[in-house]
């Protein structure tokens, strides 16, 4: 029989669920309800996620059958380390971006609040998940919600990119459809465990197309994880969405880095047969491909939400050029830097919103003029200049958060994204006989340099901003919205404080997923049995 504890890895799914219908049938009559309701949800989903990444720091991966059928014929959620980690971060940022949109965003357009629910409900769903095919069905709950969410305040910028963003999923959903239907017609199931213990036994014959069958559900992964070429849609539809959408937006590019970590070292690692590694190589040259890209974008660009969809795509391809390594090690630090990037980004796609209200319309263009072509205006040398600037209070807390945002970023010491970096690199860089490989190289490269890349284009933002403009009028802001970003960043502190101990549960993690023997055995055991009835007894 399941003891208690094991129903609570389904309560991510159940409560945002529930909370979302509770609104729709409340709708806007009684707002306060509803808003309420959503705090309750979110609050709740952060309670769970810290008790289940308490349960699932152990060996024994947690599983759960709805109708206690066996995995093979029914519906299983799993919960391990890395499906507990991915929970905590969504629940974290959800709680951040829910109670920064308090303050005015709720109330710029209809089903804010369900929309909320439903998307953090896909998101949990998809982390929680056994089989291909309800990872399928949590992946169309959460693009659903996304399309509204990316629509949410309306606006032609908005409708624009929403609309491209929506066409650019339904064709990687129905790359994603293709490719479970060829896995399932070749491998006769879609449970992820089960799959991965046919993988040796599958005819060679029919071995290619069921490779063919995981690059079609790859390139949908890929999409996703905004993978270049297949992530130009990314900083378009993240500018022009709203602070709150664009900071929950934010994880689903580190859900297509889930959903390759989980589906490729199940079916594709090293006791796999034929198939061992498949398009490995592949994922570490998208990534560095990715990170080419979006350090010249990063460069480019002078619209400060685009620096920060360009500097998510960075994040994208160093996760996924670390993870095509294949080394446990790598890969143990790439989810530091995964967990560490997920709070950085969303809290800078909120500083943005505020930091933006003091700025005058076309100040970005205003910038690229003064750059090129300068003021036009000569000092007068007999009027005696001024020492010193007076930087009001809310200038210099929005000032101090751009820095420590910018510092995270760009990777520089002594914070977590710099540790995370050197964590990635420190395995591929010990000697060997065969000496340091070509691609370790190429890698070490592209993190330097896109890292000092965005180190300058985010000075350069932050002297127009902070130093340049002195003119602007002074944001005004709330406690509602500074908060949630001061606290996204102390959390990133406290990754840099307790790295050791994070490090231990992120490389207890990695050697979890390259040795998957337990995954396999909690998912695939048979349910308890159900103890006979007392005789006599009622």
């Amino acid at each position: 029989m399941t003891g208690w504890m094991d129903h609570l890895i389904i309560a991510p799914v159940i409560l945002p669920m529930l909370a979302g219908i509770a609104m729709i049938l409340v709708r806007d009559r009684w707002r306060g309800a509803t808003v309420l309701l959503g705090l309750a949800s979110t609050v709740g989903l952060v309670v769970l996620a810290i008790m289940l990444m308490v349960l699932a720091d152990g060996p024994v991966v947690r599983v759960y059958r709805l109708g206690d059928w066996p995995a093979l014929f029914g519906i299983v959620l799993v919960l391990d380390r890395l499906s507990a980690l991915m929970l905590l971060l969504t629940s974290l940022l959800g709680l951040a971006a829910f109670v920064f949109s308090l303050a005015r965003w709720h109330r710029a357009g209809p089903h804010f609040h369900p929309l909320f629910q439903f998307q953090l409900m896909g998101l949990n769903g998809v982390f929680l998940t056994g089989d291909l095919f309800n990872l399928f069905v949590f992946f169309e709950v959460m693009l659903a919600a996304s399309y509204g969410l990316a629509l949410h305040g309306s606006g032609t910028a908005r409708v624009r990119a929403g609309l491209h963003y929506i066409v650019v999923n339904l064709v990687a959903s129905l790359l994603f459809l293709i490719g479970v239907s060829v896995i399932y017609g070749i491998g006769g199931t879609l449970n992820m465990a089960d799959l991965a213990n046919r993988m040796r036994d599958v005819a060679v014959e029919d071995r290619a197309l069921l490779e063919a069958g995981a690059a079609l559900l790859g390139v949908a992964f890929l999409i996703k994880a905004a993978m270049w070429p297949l992530g130009f849609w990314l900083p378009a539809t993240y500018a022009a969405a709203s602070a709150p959408a664009a900071a929950i937006l934010s994880i689903l590019s580190k859900v297509g880095i889930y959903a390759v970590l989980r589906v490729w070292l199940l079916l594709f690692g090293g006791d796999t047969g034929a198939s061992a590694g498949f398009g490995g190589t592949w994922l570490t040259i998208g990534g560095l491909l990715t990170i080419a890209f979006g350090t010249l974008a990063v460069l480019a660009t002078q619209n400060l939400s685009r620096f920060a969809g360009a500097s998510l795509m960075i994040s994208s391809g160093t996760l996924l050029a670390a993870i095509g390594t294949g080394q446990v090690a790598v890969t143990a630090g790439a989810l530091f830097y995964l967990a560490g990037s997920v709070l950085a980004i969303g809290s800078f796609f909120l500083l943005i919103e505020i930091v933006e209200r003091g700025r005058e319309v076309g100040a970005d263009v205003l910038a690229v003029t003064r750059e090129a072509f300068g003021t036009g205006e000569e000092e007068e040398p007999d009027e005696p200049d001024e020492v010193g600037i007076a930087i009001p209070g809310t200038v210099a807390i929005l000032g101090l958060a751009f820095m420590i945002c910018a510092l995270l970023l760009a990777g520089l010491p002594p914070l977590s994204g710099f540790l995370a970096k050197f964590a990635i690199l420190a395995p591929l860089l010990r000697p060997s006989a065969a000496g340091v490989p070509a691609m370790t190289w190429v890698l070490m490269a592209a993190l330097i340099l896109s890292g000092l890349a965005t180190l300058i284009a985010a000075v350069r933002a932050g002297i127009e901003l902070f130093w340049a403009s002195p003119t602007g009028r002074i944001p005004r802001i709330s406690l509602l919205e500074i908060v949630p970003i001061g606290v996204l960043l102390l959390l990133c502190a406290a990754l840099t404080a307790g790295a050791g101990p994070v490090m231990g549960y992120m490389q207890a993690t990695a050697d979890a997923l390259y040795a998957p023997q337990g995954y396999l055995a909690g998912v695939l055991a048979a349910p308890p049995a159900i103890p006979p009835a007392i005789p006599g007894g009622r």
